[in-house]
C-alpha cells in the first residue's frame, strides 16, 4: 500500500462531489488544504483545512499543558465466530442449484467456517478401494464459494460498506439520503477488495453521488452489512469424507502450521470408508484442530461399544508431523488433545437405546427430551466411556436421521417405504474441548438432499494475538517436501502434499492466491 493512500484521498475528493462536507473533519471540498505528515505512517497523509495548519503546530508546543485523552487498552485477545457445519449428503453429487445460502448464512456472518460431509461419494467397493473420486469434493467447494463470497457484480460490490445513517421508514427520507464512505472506510475496503474491484466501487460511488436525484431503489442506499470475503485455507477427502476449513480473507495470513492426519477405521479397521480427516493449524498464537469423523454404523445392541473404539483409535493414531522445528517457535501440536481449540464434528452414529413401538409414540409427541435420555453418546459419555471431558450443547431439534428421501418423514413412520427400517437418531454432532469457546447456538437445516439434516452451530472463540511472531521465510533446503516460495502461509513445511491452487482471484500476487488441499 505504498502508493495507494495518496490515490484513494485525490478518488475520495472527487467522489464526494455531492458534498459540502467530508464525513470525517480532516478537509473541506473547494478550500485549500495542505498535506501533513503522520507522525508513526510514512505512507498516510492527513488534511487539513486552511486556518487550521497554525493551530496544530501551536499545539505542538503545548503538549505539556494540554490534556491527551488515555489510549483504549492493548488487548492480547480477539473474539472470532466460528461456524461449524456437519452433513452426511447420502452418496449424492450436488446438482448446481442446490442452495447452500440457508445453512451458512442462518448465522451472523463468522470469520471461520468448519464443513465436513460424510458419504460424498457412495461407499462401494470401487471408491474404497480404487482410485479416489475427488469430483464431487469439487463440487461441494464451489458451491461453498459461491454461498460465501457469491459473484462480484456492481449491484453486490455497492454493498461493501454501511449506510451510516439511522434505518428510516419514510421512503422519502430514504431517497434524499447519500450514504457517504469516509477515508479510513475506503482504505479498508482497499484491503479487502481486489485493485481491480476496489476501483469499479469508486466509479460507482462517484456516479451516485454526482447524481441530483437517486433512484429509490438505489442498491447503494442500502443498509445492508458489508459482505465478507471468504478463502479456502484446507481441504481434505478421504473416500466420503471431507473436511474443508474456509477463513476471513484479512485472516489467512496469520495462519500457519497447517497439517493433516487422516484415520481409516472402516473395513478391517484401516480402510477409510469410516474413520477421520483432523486439520491442525494455528491461528495468531492459538492452536485449533478440526475433527471430521464418520463413526461406525448399526443400531444393534453393541454397536455403541464399536463407535467408543472408533474415538478411541481416532485420538491415538492421529499425529500430526513434527518436520521442521524453529528453535525460535514454540512446537506445535502433535496430537488431537494438544491443541488450544478443538472441535470435533460428524456423523457419529449414535443411536437410541430403546424400541421401534416407543420411538414412534415420543416421535408423534415430539418428545425429544424423552427421547435424548436414550441417546447413546450422552449415555457412554455420562459413564465415562466416550468423550471424557468434552462439551456438546444442549439438544433442541428433532433426529436428524434417518428420512425417507426427499420428505420430513423418517422411515420408521410408514410401512410402505422400501428402505431399510431404521430408528431415528441424533446421529449427526459437534463437539469440542477448549478454553475461551462459547457455543452461540446449536440447531440443524431442514434441507431434504439426503436422508440425514445437516447439523450447525456457532461459537464465539478466544484467540491469543499478544506478541505474534514475524512471518518466516521458508527455506526450501530445511524441508524436504516441496514448498511453493509463493505461499502466504507462514508455515515453513505442509505435512502431507503441497497445496493446489483451487480458487483464483483476480488480485495477482493475493495472500487468497494460495490455498491447501491436502
Amino acid at each position: 500500500m505504498s502508493s495507494w493512500p495518496k490515490v484513494v484521498a485525490r478518488k475520495w475528493l472527487n467522489i464526494q462531489s455531492g458534498a459540502d462536507e467530508f464525513d470525517s473533519d480532516y478537509a473541506v471540498k473547494g478550500k485549500t488544504c495542505e498535506r501533513r505528515n503522520s507522525c508513526s505512517d510514512d505512507d498516510y497523509y492527513v488534511l487539513v483545512r486552511e486556518g487550521f495548519s497554525g493551530w496544530l503546530k501551536a499545539a505542538d508546543g503545548l503538549k505539556q499543558s494540554a490534556i491527551v485523552p488515555e489510549s483504549p487498552p492493548v488487548t492480547d485477545t480477539v473474539n472470532l465466530k466460528t461456524f461449524v457445519g456437519t452433513w452426511n449428503v447420502g452418496g449424492k453429487s450436488p446438482h448446481e442449484d442446490l442452495n447452500l445460502r440457508d445453512w451458512l448464512k442462518s448465522t451472523a456472518p463468522a470469520d471461520i467456517y468448519v464443513l465436513g460431509f460424510q458419504e460424498i461419494v457412495p461407499l462401494n467397493a470401487g471408491n474404497v478401494l480404487g482410485a479416489e473420486d475427488n469430483g464431487p469434493a469439487a463440487k461441494w467447494l464451489s458451491l461453498i464459494r459461491q454461498a460465501l463470497n457469491g459473484n462480484k457484480t456492481d449491484q453486490e460490490l455497492s454493498q461493501y460498506y454501511n449506510n451510516a445513517t439511522s434505518p428510516q421508514t419514510d421512503q422519502d427520507q430514504q431517497a434524499s439520503l447519500k450514504p457517504r464512505i469516509s477515508f479510513s472506510d475506503l482504505l479498508s475496503l482497499e484491503d479487502e477488495l481486489g485493485q481491480e474491484d476496489f476501483e469499479r466501487l469508486l466509479s460507482l460511488q462517484s456516479s451516485s453521488n454526482s447524481s441530483e436525484e437517486d433512484s429509490p431503489s438505489s442498491t447503494c442506499k442500502s443498509g445492508s452489512p458489508m459482505r465478507r470475503r471468504y478463502c479456502l485455507a484446507a481441504s481434505k477427502q478421504m473416500v466420503g469424507i471431507f473436511l474443508c476449513i474456509w477463513v476471513r480473507a484479512d485472516l489467512y495470513k496469520h495462519i500457519s502450521n497447517l497439517k493433516v492426519s487422516s484415520v481409516g477405521r472402516g473395513i478391517m479397521g484401516y480402510l477409510g470408508n469410516k474413520g477421520s480427516i483432523s486439520i491442525s493449524m494455528t491461528l495468531h498464537n492459538t492452536t485449533f484442530c478440526f475433527v471430521g469423523t464418520h463413526l461406525a454404523s448399526g443400531e444393534k445392541e453393541g454397536d455403541e461399544i464399536r463407535r467408543n473404539s472408533d474415538v478411541t483409535q481416532i485420538l491415538k493414531r492421529t499425529r500430526f508431523s513434527q518436520s521442521h522445528i524453529d528453535p525460535a517457535q514454540p512446537l506445535p501440536p502433535e496430537t488431537i488433545l494438544e491443541h488450544d481449540v478443538i472441535f470435533w464434528l460428524g456423523d457419529l452414529n449414535y443411536r437410541l437405546a430403546n424400541g421401534y413401538g416407543d420411538t414412534h409414540e415420543q416421535l408423534k409427541r415430539n418428545d425429544w427430551q424423552a427421547l435424548l435420555e436414550k441417546d447413546q453418546l450422552r449415555l457412554e459419555q455420562r459413564a465415562g466411556r466416550v468423550f471424557e471431558g468434552w462439551e456438546e450443547g444442549d439438544i433442541y431439534f428433532p433426529p436428524t436421521y434417518k428420512y425417507i428421501t426427499n420428505s420430513d418423514h423418517y422411515v420408521v413412520q410408514t410401512s410402505k417405504s422400501k428402505e431399510k427400517r431404521r430408528t431415528p437418531a441424533w446421529c449427526d454432532r459437534i463437539l469440542w474441548k477448549g478454553e475461551g469457546l462459547k457455543q452461540l447456538c446449536y440447531v440443524r437445516g431442514e434441507s431434504r438432499f439426503s436422508d440425514h439434516r445437516p447439523v450447525y452451530s456457532f461459537f464465539s472463540v478466544q484467540v491469543n494475538s499478544a506478541n505474534k511472531p514475524k512471518p518466516r521465510t521458508i527455506n526450501p533446503k530445511s524441508c524436504p517436501l516441496k514448498v511453493s516460495t509463493n505461499s502466504a502461509l507462514s508455515s515453513s513445511c505442509v505435512a502431507k502434499v503441497q497445496a493446489e491452487e483451487l480458487l483464483v482471484f483476480p488480485r495477482p500476487q493475493s495472500y487468497m492466491d494460495k490455498t491447501h488441499s491436502f
